[in-house]
């Protein structure tokens, strides 16, 4: 059975469960939204395979049913994609199917959910529940839904939750005509695991989080199958290179921490991990300051400085071991809901650097549009992001609501 597969008849029983349940009968509410995209590159791609634009629609859907005191619901939202050129990118997920139960004392999430964990900007180290959807957004920031089973316990002290995360789910690449991807195409059909449950194994996650005067802290431990591959060079079943991905069993210890001081958020994540027999430690964290009501108008302007640092330096299987990052982060807090996001990732150690430029605009009441560009420079060819030195490019969204 195909991850998706598996995640689609989870969804689809707890839909059969949750929805005959009168308790939760009282209100339903169904929302969604259709998304068309537009890709441009600005340069020659470095495989003839690959587009210099693409297209793609996008659909999703959300069904929710609350009980009448909006302590139990049900939630599932599938989300499909069709893209122009790339089979791999043309995909089905849920990214939500389940069931949560607010009792007394006692928190139950059952299905398939999202759980995002971290507070910087830049690189996210400690999110570690679901997988990434690369082929949504190279970015990172897309996430596919986990299977999951979820207990909170709220208490004066904190809130405690333990998650039994069932089925691992494999991370989404681009394919052969798929671009931005690495200039050798990962083949995830050979995907091979540490472990010989493979996606079976059984993952164990906790984490404590609470707030204490100015300070939200969180803490969690992970056992389980990393979530980010490694990827092998090899041949597919054509004999083309590629890269094959290698999932290891991981052990995992964190720790995220803001703290607010009026105008001034002051961010740390940083983890000890053990995998493959190594073991080593990643930090990152930074500050934010918010110029609010600037020059006497409703616009806010923020400025974002952070630093992400990995032990293993130039041995580290990421880009991000010794890197800053510079934002600014403007809303204009206007009828439309204008806002633009910038940043610079710079790499100390090699000089390399990666600029994203991020805008939105509400459209009326029911529509919005998005922009989004991508620029990298100064690429050293033993570096991860040579891959994308050639793959600058912009990106339209205008995605219709209902």
């Amino acid at each position: 059975m195909t991850g998706h597969r598996a995640v689609l008849l989870i969804g689809s029983l707890l839909a059969g469960t949750c929805v005959g349940a009168p308790a939760l009968a009282a209100e339903t509410e169904i929302s969604g939204s259709v998304e068309f995209e537009f890709r441009g590159f600005f340069e020659t791609p470095s495989d003839a395979q690959q587009p210099e634009t693409n297209l793609s629609v996008a659909f999703q859907t959300t069904l929710e049913i609350s009980s009448a005191d909006r302590r139990q619901n049900f939630v599932v939202t599938p989300y499909y994609r069709w893209d122009q050129h790339d089979p791999n990118r043309s995909h089905i997920d849920l990214r939500e199917a389940r069931y949560f139960g607010a009792f007394d004392g006692l928190n139950l999430r059952v299905g398939v959910d999202k759980v995002f964990w971290g507070v910087t900007e830049a690189v996210h180290l400690v999110d570690i529940i679901n997988q990434t959807d690369l082929v949504e957004n190279i970015d990172g920031e897309e996430k596919l839904g986990q299977p999951m089973v979820s207990l909170g316990l709220p208490t004066d002290v904190g809130t405690f939750e333990i998650f039994w995360l069932p089925y691992f789910r494999e991370r989404t690449f681009e394919d052969f005509e798929g671009r931005p991807r690495f200039n050798w195409p990962v083949d995830p059909d050979q995907a091979f695991y540490e472990d010989p449950d493979k996606e079976r194994h059984q993952d164990i996650a906790v984490r404590w989080s609470h707030y204490i005067g100015e300070f939200d802290i969180g803490l969690a431990h992970f056992e389980g199958t990393g979530r980010e591959p490694l990827l092998i060079p090899g041949l597919d079943a054509k004999a083309r290179p590629v890269l094959i991905p290698f999932y290891v069993q991981i052990s995992q210890t964190s720790i995220d921490l803001q703290a607010t001081f009026g105008s001034w958020l002051y961010k740390f994540e940083g983890l000890s991990r053990e995998e493959y027999g190594q073991s080593y430690v990643q930090a990152t964290g930074g500050i934010e300051y918010s110029f609010y009501g600037l020059f006497g108008t409703a616009q806010d302007l923020g400025i974002v400085a952070e630093y992400v640092w990995d032990e293993r330096d130039e041995l580290a299987p990421t880009p991000y071991n010794n890197d800053g990052f510079l934002g600014l982060r403007w809303a204009l807090n206007d009828e439309q809901s204008t806002s633009v996001l910038a940043g610079v990732l710079a790499d100390f150690n090699t000089d390399a650097w990666l600029l994203r430029v991020e805008a939105e605009r509400r459209l009326g009441e029911m529509a919005s549009i998005s922009l989004e560009a991508q620029f990298s420079g100064n690429v050293p060819p033993e570096d991860i992001l040579y891959s994308f030195e050639d793959d600058d490019f912009i990106q339209l969204r205008l995605t219709r609501y209902y």
